[in-house]
């Protein structure tokens, strides 16, 4: 044989033991696929394994859709897991959906896998709460404040209020809509706004179930991917007197306030009096100053010929005796 001759008999050995080897390596999956009459190729099978697509999850997964009667494509579930979706939850919720008799579509499942992904909820769950609705708590345990919401009507008196809702999920608004926390906050508000506009915190008590109509009507659930069902009051707790204490401390403002202004007052006045005092004191040495000149003047007078012995002697005279008035009258006692 020539060297050609070799050269091709080895290549066609070599082509042979590939094929051997691929077909050996597929044909358990080619084989399952046929016998669950949803046949796979060969070269679908190479192709899924050259794209590193794991072509027995996208088998098994076609072959239980197919069991379901659900016509699913390999090339559907290839797009979809390398999107990043999880094929299995995709098919088990078109199963559970199609059992239940909810219409679902494998590009809605698709796109409500994505939309899950990076949260703890799956689209398999969302059919799940889909078929069986799911009882959330009103606020949730984990928001703390003592698991009830505060509430004040309008006399004052708070309620504490713990609500259970039972939600069912909404298909149709899955992608998109907001979840349970809105759903939460957004009852809450409802309790806190029927509880504020109640006259009394006895008509709340008397009828806890005007809160469930009031939320209810108010449509919180418009734009989430949940429909609410019910709300339940689970607990009503009568809390503190919070009008009570608001006008205590109001009052105890008013009076600090009251107090400032007093001592405000207070400070002016004593400023007033030491400005009285020190006029009082200017008024008397002026009157001290005024004094100073009488002798001034008498001695002008004397000099000028304008006073004479006898009417500074009267003049003595009329001093002395009122010094000794003022003597008589300051020792006299007081009646």
């Amino acid at each position: 044989m020539s060297t050609l001759e070799i050269f091709l008999v080895g290549a066609v050995v070599i082509v042979a033991l590939v094929l051997f080897l691929l077909v050996a390596k597929f044909f358990n999956l080619w084989l399952r696929a046929r016998i669950a009459n949803a046949p796979v190729s060969f070269p679908t099978l190479l192709a899924m394994w050259l794209r590193g697509v794991p072509n027995a999850l996208i088998v098994d997964t076609r072959i239980t859709a197919a069991k379901a009667g659900i016509p699913i494509g390999t090339d559907q579930l290839e797009a979809h897991f390398l999107a990043g979706g999880d094929v299995t939850h995709v098919v088990l919720s078109l199963i559970a959906s199609d059992k239940a008799g909810i219409p679902l579509d494998f590009n809605r499942a698709c796109a409500i896998d994505l939309a899950c992904k990076g949260t703890s909820k799956t689209v398999l769950e969302a059919v799940r709460t889909s078929i069986n609705p799911k009882v959330i708590d009103c606020p949730h345990p984990d928001m703390g404040r003592g698991g009830k919401i505060d509430a004040v009507a309008k006399d004052g008196i708070s309620l504490r209020v713990r609500a259970r809702v039972t939600v069912r999920t909404n298909l149709d608004r899955f992608v998109g809509g907001a979840t349970e926390e809105t759903v939460i906050a957004r009852v809450g508000e409802g309790i806190v706004t029927c509880i504020g506009s109640s006259a009394s915190y006895k008509d709340v008590l008397e009828n806890p179930d005007a809160i469930s109509k009031l939320v209810l009507h108010k449509g919180v659930d418009a734009g989430t991917a949940f429909e609410i069902l019910s709300i339940d009051i689970a607990d009503i707790d009568v809390g503190e007197n919070v009008g009570a204490k608001l006008q205590t401390e109001q009052a105890e403002a008013d009076k600090k306030i009251a107090q400032a202004m007093a001592e405000m007052r207070r400070a002016a006045a004593v400023a007033l009096e030491q400005e009285m005092s020190a006029r009082t004191q200017e008024m008397r040495a002026r009157v001290v100053e005024a004094e100073a000149q009488v002798p001034l003047a008498i001695s002008e007078a004397f000099r000028n010929g304008q006073l004479g012995v006898m009417d500074f002697a009267k003049y003595k005279n009329m001093l002395a005796d009122t010094e000794m008035r003022t003597k008589i009258a300051g020792d006299s006692p007081a009646k």
